[in-house]
């Protein structure tokens, strides 16, 4: 059988106290939430972005390994499995299909998957996963500069192919740059559901399952440089963490992912970092939840 997951590599000398020492490899039992990398980004430079989002899940691992406490003081997080890192295929359509069978099978677990990427293009196969377990029809809350609902493959397509193929029926997108969309993206959005916000990180989600994923880019490009595409104009550290923590908060969150990390492009590896402290956010949110997640 080809291989479809890889080990997630961590540094080899950590710290005692840190979080990393509570997540494990080798069983999922026990576990609420799972880690699965997205080490690709073929769908980035098929949009002529810059590449080395490929490399996302390392830097995430490695900045996670370095920040963080294994039992923080506003009490325990859940226990997180790594699931370790798709293996790229030859091809785009074969790396989503490899994508969907990892996180469908972390969901027939019960477990919440975490997809750490690579390519904005990944949450659809991710997403895919969700749409084919789920009893009704989703509805997507994203972060992002842009609309990402282009006709041509790349990693510009997801909300596009999640609503024609996967019949999610909502999508809400927060933090979108109008200099950067275009009229026809804009009014394709609108026409099939779209909305741009509609609600508060503190105020009433929608109703149904829920998918939430969190490109990088909608970060200013002073705290997070190391993205495939910089934003001039975009969120700041605090107000980004308040809708993380919300969306583990919200019990109908069943699948979430923090997307387009470069490490190639992370100036002193700020990004990645930021990247750790977000995912530690909804981690909190999903220890809120009624059981611990």
């Amino acid at each position: 059988m080809t291989q479809i997951l890889r080990a997630p590599v961590w540094p080899d000398t950590v710290r005692e106290t840190a979080f990393v020492n509570s997540i494990v490899t080798r069983s999922a039992k026990g576990c609420g939430v799972a880690l699965i990398g997205l080490a690709d980004d073929l769908g980035v430079r098929l949009n002529h972005g810059r590449p080395g989002a490929a490399e996302g899940p390392y830097a995430f691992r490695s900045a996670l390994a370095r920040y963080g406490t294994r039992h923080p003081s506003m009490g325990d997080l859940p226990k997180v499995f790594d699931a370790g890192d798709v293996v790229p295929g030859m091809t785009l359509e074969e790396t989503h299909s490899r994508v969907t069978r990892v996180a469908r099978s972390l969901l027939e677990k019960g477990m919440i998957p975490v997809g750490i990427g690579g390519g904005h293009d990944l949450t659809f196969p991710l997403v895919r996963a969700l749409a084919e377990v789920a009893s009704e029809p989703l509805t997507g809350v994203y972060f992002d500069a842009h609309l990402d609902v282009r006709s041509a493959e790349g990693s510009g397509m997801s909300f596009r192919r999640l609503v024609e193929e996967c019949g999610v029926r909502r999508l809400h997108v927060f933090g979108l740059d109008p200099f950067v969309n275009s009229a026809e993206d804009r009014a394709w959005f609108t026409a099939h559901g779209g909305v741009e916000g509609g609600f508060g990180w503190d105020g009433e989600w929608p109703e149904g399952p829920l998918f939430v994923s969190l490109d990088l880019d909608v970060l200013d490009q002073a705290f997070a440089p190391g993205v495939s595409a910089m934003n001039p104009a975009g969120w700041s550290p605090q107000r980004t963490e308040r809708w993380a923590e919300a969306a583990g908060r919200h019990a109908q969150v069943r699948c979430f992912d923090i997307m387009e990390l470069a490490p190639r492009l992370d100036e002193t590896g700020r990004t990645a970092r930021l990247a750790a402290r977000l995912f530690l956010a909804f981690l909190r949110g999903v220890a809120m939840r009624e059981g611990g997640g």
